[in-house]
């Protein structure tokens, strides 16, 4: 197939190398900027433990500290391969989303252990911190990294788009959905959409997709990346 890859930089490569490896053609297109939050810092005194909900969390908290003794629990696979590639010394992961980190929590650290800081983004999907405190933990969320959406489809995307040269579209987040489906509209290309097909994560990420219509949209039966991939047909 020829895939259109919307994970930011620094995501997007690895994942492109694996679909290559699968027999896909790839085209990457970020639909989002990881910018730092100028100036963060983070205290981790008294801090028992990290939640970690995406890969970028990892990096942000690894090139701000230089502990890498407390226990991480990370949201799936490629955030603890995050975490671990900085050299955090005790990760598991949920393998799933932020339900499934919660019962991880829940399973490993009892609320009278001690404080367990989640290293975000400005924008976060669900209620981590909430989900937890209402099962008595003392949660500390900081901020290190903002989203920062597209403002343009490129023009090697627009004109693959155009001449129905993409097959289809992986999308990871709700906030890359919408942004994939706004600037779709914005270049003119919302008819091209009915010729691809959209691989979501997750059905809050299809949500995402809104009023804009696709050949098909698919949404993974669990929220990593191998129940995604696994949506894709094998390359002929």
């Amino acid at each position: 197939m020829r895939l259109l890859v919307t994970r930011p930089s620094g995501d997007a490569e690895a994942l492109a190398d694996q679909l290559e490896a699968m027999g896909h053609q790839v085209l990457a297109e970020p639909m989002l900027r990881i910018r730092p939050i100028p100036g963060a810092s983070v205290d981790l005194d008294g801090v028992a433990g990290l939640l970690l909900t995406s890969a970028n969390g990892a990096r942000m908290l690894a090139a701000i500290t230089e502990r890498r003794d407390l226990p991480v629990y990370a949201v799936g696979a490629q955030t603890a391969a995050a975490a671990r590639d900085a050299e955090f010394l005790s990760v598991e992961s949920a393998e799933g989303d932020a339900a499934a980190l919660v019962e991880l929590v829940h399973a490993r650290h009892r609320p009278g252990d001690g404080t367990l800081l989640h290293a975000a983004g400005a924008e976060r999907a669900g209620d981590l911190a909430g989900a937890l405190a209402a099962r008595g933990y003392d949660i500390r969320t900081k901020i290190l990294y903002e989203s920062v959406p597209a403002a343009t489809l490129s023009e090697p995307t627009r004109m693959a788009l155009a001449a129905g040269l993409i097959d289809g579209v992986l999308l990871f987040s709700p906030r890359s959905a919408e942004t994939f489906a706004a600037l779709l509209h914005r270049a003119g290309l919302a008819m091209a959409a009915r010729r691809i097909v959209a691989y979501c994560l997750s059905p809050a990420v299809a949500k995402g997709l809104g009023a804009a219509v696709f050949h098909a949209v698919h949404i993974a039966p669990s929220p990593n990346r191998p129940a995604l991939l696994a949506l894709l047909p094998e390359a002929g």
